[in-house]
């Protein structure tokens, strides 16, 4: 029987969409399910939602529901991570309120600025501890991870722990097609498109609707006015950052509007309300979705209580396809986040690269990607920048680093000086206390 641990299983959407598509495929409906996760109440939610699908689906999948890592790991074939460490409260709260108070606004946090290098600091260690019961437990399996700051977390998760095979996903990809097909009037299954880069910053160097390429239609579309159209995941967030970006590199980013505004220079400026406006920029979107989806888990989990059976349509994640075609050696391709070997040749040695990756009982197999456009390469590298000096920071136990990722983080430097940057980071290390390693709290002066 095939065992696949859940760390983090209180995340209840990742936890019924990663495991409800497990109930999917043959090969894992009758799966062995370790769920894990601190907060004993989402815990118990989450088991009782899942051993509702396992009773609609008809299938012998067994649960155990445990706040012990390591027995939720011992043995596991598969492992899956996705928590927040912090979470919204105190963490999030944090990462948003104090960089406010310099000027410095932010929409998601989470991947890159200020709010990433700080969550980052802190996600890191507790993925390493993962690793380490893995290699003691469960040396084989193969870790896929949703968790992020994804870029910062891959990377370190390699220095440290070479030897536990991995994979950073995300599902970037996915929504854009779904974007696009919705902004074009198209069906989504109609399209091919080869995707490379970053995390978050990969762009589509090709993207046809049968065979024809659709870069015309999209140009032609935002220069009208008729793109982009009001948007389909995410309506309070229109989707315009990222069509203006096409419009001057010349490609369409991976990832969502509000996300790409944050990372670049460009958009969220101090005196310039006319940007946010223009571009429909929604600053401090995270924490307002955060406070939604506590408010949508609390409603779910009324709903469920006395609930015998939950439907659950397959998602577009590529979670339980991974583990269905290593277990049947039947390939598929997905996109995913590993140290770059030479797949992407213009990065970095070790840098997290997201790339078209094989995937059968082989493992994950990277695709090479050697013909990225020179402007996107130099736009890749300005968030490596952040994520390898944050990876050193913390490899290294070294806190100036974390103030020089800071410094080099596209839109801090451009709202920030060098003696604010500072400032900055010192009072955030300062307010999150014990969330952040003892190391990054010391009083040793930062160059």
């Amino acid at each position: 029987m095939t065992k696949i641990a859940f760390i983090g299983a209180g995340s209840t959407i990742f936890m019924k969409n990663i495991l409800g598509d497990c109930l999917h495929f043959e090969s894992l409906r009758n799966a062995d399910f370790a769920l894990m996760d601190i907060d004993a109440q989402r815990l118990e939610e989450s088991a009782t939602l899942l051993r509702a699908m396992i009773a609609t689906m008809g299938t012998g999948a067994t649960v155990t529901a445990t706040q012990d890592r390591r027995a939720a790991l011992d043995g596991a074939d598969f492992v899956v991570t996705a928590f927040q460490i912090g979470g919204y409260e105190p963490c999030t709260v944090t990462d948003f309120e104090i960089p406010s108070r310099y000027g410095l606004r932010q929409t998601i946090g989470d991947t890159l600025g200020i709010g990433g290098i700080m969550r980052g600091l802190r996600t890191v260690p507790h993925l390493w501890a993962v690793a380490e019961d893995m290699a003691a437990l469960c040396p084989d399996a193969l870790l896929l991870q949703y968790v992020n700051p994804m870029a910062i977390n891959t990377w370190a998760l390699a220095e440290r722990y070479p030897h536990i095979k991995q994979v950073g996903l995300c599902h970037s990809v996915q929504n854009t097609v779904e974007e696009i097909a919705h902004d074009l009037e198209l069906p989504k299954h109609e399209f091919t498109y080869r995707v490379a880069g970053v995390n978050h910053v990969a762009f589509f160097l090709d993207f046809k609707h049968q065979g024809r390429d659709i870069y015309p239609d999209l140009r032609r579309g935002y220069a009208e006015g008729r793109l982009p159209k009001p948007p389909l995941l995410m309506p309070r967030c229109a989707n315009t950052v990222r069509y203006e970006v096409m419009d001057h590199l010349g490609y369409f980013c991976t990832e969502s509007s509000e996300h790409l505004a944050e990372y670049v220079p460009w958009f969220i400026k101090d005196g310039r309300e006319d940007l946010i406006e223009t571009f429909n920029i929604p600053l401090d979107e995270y924490p307002k979705r955060c406070i939604e989806q506590r408010a949508e888990w609390a409603e779910q989990a009324e709903a469920l209580k006395g609930a015998a059976q939950v439907a659950h349509e397959k998602s577009h994640e590529f979670g339980a396809e991974i583990m269905n075609a290593m277990i049947t050696n039947t390939p598929y391709t997905i996109y995913g986040n590993l140290p770059n070997r030479g797949q992407m040749p213009q990065l970095p040695t070790g840098a997290a690269v997201e790339t078209p990756c094989l995937v059968d009982a082989n493992g994950i197999q990277p695709s090479v990607v050697d013909d990225v456009p020179p402007q996107l390469t130099a736009l890749m590298r300005s968030q490596i920048n952040v994520q390898e000096l944050t990876v050193r920071a913390l490899v290294d136990e070294a806190p100036e680093h974390l103030y020089h990722a800071a410094m080099m983080d596209p839109h801090t430097a451009a709202e920030l000086d060098l003696r604010q940057i500072r400032s900055l980071v010192s009072d955030l290390l300062a307010a999150h206390g014990d969330w952040v390693p003892a190391w990054a709290r010391s009083n040793k002066k930062a160059a």
